[in-house]
């Protein structure tokens, strides 16, 4: 039998994780490297296995079959010494309402056992991090974006090698969003940040590398631009006369070979095409054949959207 031995120079290394509860399966043979160093961003639909992924990796699960390493380390048989260089943000945090941020962030030193010296200047510098340094307010009157950058600053007080947040902008409004989703981005580089969400528009703002999880499975897993490169439909917008004339053009071009979906909104078509060059040859010919003037073709960019879509079947909810 072959041994596979751990890539130690992995922040997290996936293989075969499987966890099933009873009948069900919300993890089906996962396997999945992240290096160090990248906001890697864990993307899925509700209910597609993030969660379930977390917990284990942060040990409060266990796995029916496979394994998982972090920093290195079997989590199953992970030491303090290992847990203590890993930071975790849960998808609901709990706080102690009567604090402020800043005791927050000194309880959650203490517990790691860090020196006044060194947990007083973490905690100033978090603070000032997450935009909470001026702030005296207890956490009970605290918004929920001010709760999720005090929640990051907390799974960073012991400066850990590996970070990993559960669904950390969900629920925020748009300022929340930003405000967590720029606290992420500034941690590149300086620890690595496993990033669980279902909204495609933070993974592209802050990730540098992606796994799609869909059922229990990864289906993919690269770069952002990558990904988006692999996608195997061009987005097409063409613009003609009028709505009238744009419905006309949808129903001359239906059925095309190279067609996969076409959608209209007043004169603009928008389209999914397979075969560019064939695309690029007959939408001008039947424009031109019925009559009509073709006021614009453009090519358009493949998001991440389109590739979700493409691999799985339906936007993430």
């Amino acid at each position: 039998m072959t041994v596979i031995r751990p890539d130690e120079s992995a922040a997290i290394e996936l293989r075969g994780l499987t966890k099933r509860f009873g009948d069900a399966i919300a993890l089906d043979g996962v396997d999945l490297v992240v290096r160090p160093g990248m906001v890697f961003g864990f993307l899925g639909r509700n209910g597609a296995g993030k969660t379930t992924a977390l917990r284990i990796l942060s040990g409060l699960a266990r796995p029916t079959a496979g394994t998982a390493h972090v920093l290195g380390h079997d989590v199953e048989r992970a030491t303090d010494a290992v847990r203590a260089r890993i930071g975790f943000l849960p998808d609901v945090p709990g706080f102690y309402p009567w604090m402020t941020a800043r005791e927050y962030l000194e309880f959650a030193g203490r517990l790691f056992g860090l020196d006044k010296a060194t947990l007083d200047a973490r905690a100033t510098a978090l603070l000032e991090m997450a935009g909470l340094a001026s702030v005296t307010t207890r956490v009970g009157g605290f918004s929920r974006g001010m709760k999720q950058r005090l929640g990051i600053a907390q799974a960073l007080i012991n400066a850990p090698s590996l970070l990993m947040l559960d669904e950390p902008t969900s629920a925020l409004d748009p300022i929340g969003r930003r405000e967590v989703l720029e606290m992420v981005a500034s941690l590149r580089g300086r620890t690595t940040v496993f990033f669980s969400t279902h909204i495609l528009a933070d993974v592209e703002r802050v990730c540098d590398a992606v796994a799609i999880l869909e059922r229990g499975r990864v289906v993919a897993s690269a770069g952002v631009a990558e990904l988006t490169a692999r996608a195997t439909a061009n987005r097409l917008i063409v613009e003609v006369e009028d709505s009238v004339a744009a419905a006309a053009v949808a129903g001359a071009l239906a059925g095309r070979a190279w067609l996969k979906s076409i959608e209209t909104d007043g004169r603009a078509l928008h389209l999914a095409v397979s075969d560019l060059p064939s695309a690029q040859r007959e939408i001008p010919a039947a424009i031109a054949a019925a009559g009509m003037a073709l006021r614009r073709f453009e090519i358009g960019e493949t998001s991440l959207e389109d590739v979700f879509v493409e691999l799985v079947g339906g936007p993430a909810q």
